[in-house]
């Protein structure tokens, strides 16, 4: 088989790193084209050194584009800018996964409540399929444009798509508490990633409204068919990357162990990269793949039910599940370049 050719939008970022770092060794794609407006010119590798030797490939204008056969690009994009990418290129042959929130929601009226901004191209949202392998594996297939989920959003949704399928837990009290490393606010420096405000310390942030609620619980609402009511808080670790969520939700009917292992178990039978751990996972047990391991347990004195939901989110919750999106669109083996041991300690 011919390789396929890929584009990188966007170089500068963690996620294009990360993209470039996995798809290296990917054997049926090869990376044509890496774009960046600041650095068109420069090395690959001037801009992320740790890729010296690896991947020196020379950085190109996005207005190049038309110089090279693509077969599909990875928009990684600020929100805002990618949804300007795809209604330029909405006729073009090649495929699109794009890893902002732009075609991540419902509607153009929801995407400009919740984040702020106009949305130029709503034709985009009605087009793009939620790029959640667990879940819409046959859309993701037939689909010319991915929005790649958002990093907290996948360890919600896969922690509780088994128990909202079922019916078995009450949709309006659902908590979502979770933690991450800096690298979830971008490689740009703002002070809310600077070391003195980050080392030694733990903070929540985005209380009530971070973008992410919507995006979950828009999801959500779809795997449970009602109406789901989600309480997110994010807190920031002063770690490089990782999330863990803890969820709690309370049970429709009587649960125990037994029955939320088998539901578990079945629910994501054909998963690959989904874990379903025998004790408590931690950040470490998943740095460095593209793994979301889960621990589902049932608390019969408050009569809730907990799950720990862990991810990288440099790797699943963004590039890593970007690769495995682009995996199912070409028919290819969904593990396919992504078979990464986690980096412990």
């Amino acid at each position: 088989m011919n390789k396929k050719k890929i584009g990188i939008i966007g170089a500068t970022g963690y996620t294009g790193s990360e993209l470039v770092r996995i798809l290296t060794n990917h054997p049926d794609v090869e990376i044509t084209m890496i774009t960046s407006e600041s650095r068109a010119g420069e090395l690959f590798s001037d801009v992320h050194p740790f890729l010296q030797g690896i991947a020196d490939q020379k950085l190109v204008s996005i207005n190049d584009i038309d110089n090279y056969e693509l077969d599909l690009v990875f928009l990684a994009l600020p929100h805002g800018v990618s949804m300007d990418f795809v209604k330029r290129f909405k006729d073009s042959s090649f495929k699109i996964i794009d890893l902002s929130g732009d075609f991540r929601l419902s509607s153009k009226e929801v995407y400009e409540e919740w984040y702020k901004i106009d949305h130029v191209y709503p034709k985009g949202i009605e087009k793009a399929v939620f790029g959640s392998p667990e879940l819409y594996f046959d859309k993701i297939k037939e689909a010319s444009l991915i929005a790649n989920p958002g990093c907290f959003p996948t360890t919600a949704i896969l922690g509780l798509a088994p128990l909202l399928e079922a019916k078995l837990i009450e949709t309006d009290r659902i908590i979502v508490d979770s933690k991450t490393g800096v690298t979830g606010a971008g490689i740009k420096a703002k002070s809310v990633n600077m070391y003195s405000n980050v080392n030694d310390n733990f903070k929540a942030y985005g209380l009530k409204n971070h973008r992410h609620t919507i995006e979950i619980q828009g999801i959500l609402d779809e795997v449970s068919g009602n109406e789901t009511l989600i309480q997110f808080t994010p807190h920031l670790l002063p770690v490089d990357r990782g999330i863990l969520t803890t969820i709690y939700a309370r049970p429709t009917e009587k649960m125990d162990e037994i029955k939320l292992k088998e539901l578990y178990t079945a629910f994501y039978a054909n998963a690959p990269f989904v874990r379903l751990r025998k004790q408590e996972p931690a950040i470490k047990d998943v740095r460095g793949t593209n793994y979301c391991d889960l621990y589902v347990t049932y608390d019969k004195r408050t009569n809730m039910v907990i799950i720990i939901s862990v991810i990288d989110n440099l790797i699943k919750g963004a590039a890593g599940q970007a690769v495995q999106n682009m995996n199912i669109m070409f028919g290819l083996e969904q593990t396919i370049g992504l078979n990464l041991i986690p980096l412990n300690p």
